[in-house]
Formats: C-alpha cells, structure tokens, sequence
C-alpha cells in the first residue's frame, strides 16, 4: 500500500476545492494538530527558466525567514501556501536573530510548521555552538528538526576561516551529535553547491538534506545526492512578507509531507 493510501485509509486526508479550482489539504496528524497545505500563489522577482522537473511539480512549498524580512503576516503567507517555515534562530555563540521569537510564536499561531535553523560560524567550536542553539530555541514536541546551516560567508568582518573539508564534516557532526540528543530529532544539513562540492558534503550520510539551487534542479547541481527541502528561489515575492524571500519545496507529495511530519514527532 502506498503511503497516499495507508493515509488516506486512516482517515487522515480531506479535500476541498479552493476559489482557483485547485485542491487543498488538510492532514490530521496523530498529535491531533491539523496541518493545511494550500496550492502555493507566490511570484517571483527574478524567475528561472525550468528545464525538465520545475518547483511548480511539487506539492508542498514553505520559505525560511530572519530578520532581513521585518515583520511577517503569518496568516496571510499561510493562506498563500506556505506550508512550512524555517526561522533563523542563531549564529555562532553570541547571536540570536532578533526577529526569531517574533516569527517562532507567529508562525505557531498561524498553524505553520516550523523549525528553527543555526548558521554556523567557523571561528567557534561546534559544541560551544550547539549549546548557544539550545539555550535560545525552545524544545517543542511538534517543532520541524533543527537545521544547521553550512554555508561560506565571505561578507563576515570577524570569520573569514576556512577549514578543511575534513574539519568542517566533523565540525558538523558535532554540532548535530548535541542538538539531536536534546530535541530527540536528526537534524537537516542546509548547504549550497559551492560549499557542497569543496567540502564533500555527501560523506554525511544519514541525515535529510536542505539543498540551495536557484538555476537548476537539484539532480542537476548535486548528481544522486538524496534531499528533503529543496531552496530554489531568493528572489520569491510571497503574500504577507513585504521583502523578497526564499521559497522551497519538500520533495513528496501532501500525503508523504503529513506522514514525514508524523515520524518527525508533530
């Protein structure tokens, strides 16, 4: 039985028609949360031209958030097809987004799934980072898995290290090692092909993938490389965020996305 059906023989699934025609689901989890997962109705500023499988083929879409996107309408993005939300929470030992409290409580209200995410700094020790992490994002049953953020920033007036691949795999570990044991969830690892490529990244198996590529499908920027989130635009114009902001899809379908969020502890 496909896992469409084992759902929708539970009764999990209901379907109803939108004003443009197209379905909407709702998924009752085991927790008894409800989760709504409307047809997306985003732009985009600087649309790419898909060749071969497109964003627009998958089902369920969501954005990440920090600052840089100021005050968010939740309800709205939610009503747009935002299905779920990756906030920024930390970076290195010292910094907490100031947005991210705002956005963590926003997002709740509006029956957004969400997670937070750590951006990782290179002139800290994992471990130190991994504990500011927990200090600052609530431990919450039904909360995506956290995210580590593995990505170069050339723009950074303090941190301009660059490990060798060798340390920042092991660097990685460490930090999912700590933040795993204490939200008893595996981690996702969010990376760009540029820092994917140089640090072999494909060596961390067994953990979900958030993969950045904004010209290309993934298949084409990271070969067999299995992933979970897919960040395909930077540019998207999203009802209820003012700013530009990055859209994903999860790669599933409704019903793989209700039931990956049942095994994740929502």
């Amino acid at each position: 039985m496909s896992p469409f059906s084992r759902l929708l023989s539970l009764g999990l699934l209901a379907f109803a028609l939108t004003s443009c025609g197209r379905p909407e689901v709702t998924a009752e989890l085991p927790s008894g949360q409800v989760v709504t997962i409307a047809p997306p109705s985003f732009g985009d500023a600087r649309p790419h031209a898909w060749q071969g499988r497109a964003p627009s083929d998958y089902a369920v879409h969501g954005t990440d958030v920090s600052r840089f996107q100021g005050p968010i309408d939740w309800p709205t993005a939610a009503a747009a097809g935002v299905s779920f939300a990756f906030i920024k929470a930390t970076e290195g030992g010292d910094r907490v987004d100031p947005m991210f409290h705002e956005n963590w409580r926003g997002a709740a209200r509006a029956g957004v799934p969400r997670g937070a995410y750590h951006f990782f700094y290179f002139c800290r020790p994992a471990a130190e980072q991994a504990r500011w992490f927990i200090e600052n994002v609530p431990k919450t049953a039904r909360s995506l898995p956290p995210v580590l953020d593995m990505e170069w920033n050339p723009f950074s007036p303090t941190c301009t290290l660059r490990p060798t691949p060798e340390v920042v795999r092991a660097e990685a570990l460490e930090f999912m090692r700590i933040v795993e044991r204490h939200y008893g969830k595996p981690a996702i690892i969010y990376t760009t092909v540029d820092f994917y490529e140089r640090n072999e990244m494909w060596r961390l198996r067994g953990h979900d993938f958030w993969l950045r590529s904004t010209a290309g499908h993934p298949s084409e920027r990271y070969g067999s490389q299995s992933w979970r989130f897919w960040q395909y635009t930077g540019t998207g114009i999203v009802p209820g965020i003012a700013t530009q902001a990055d859209i994903n899809v999860f790669n599933g379908s409704a019903a793989e996305w209700a039931g990956w969020l049942a095994q994740r502890g929502q």
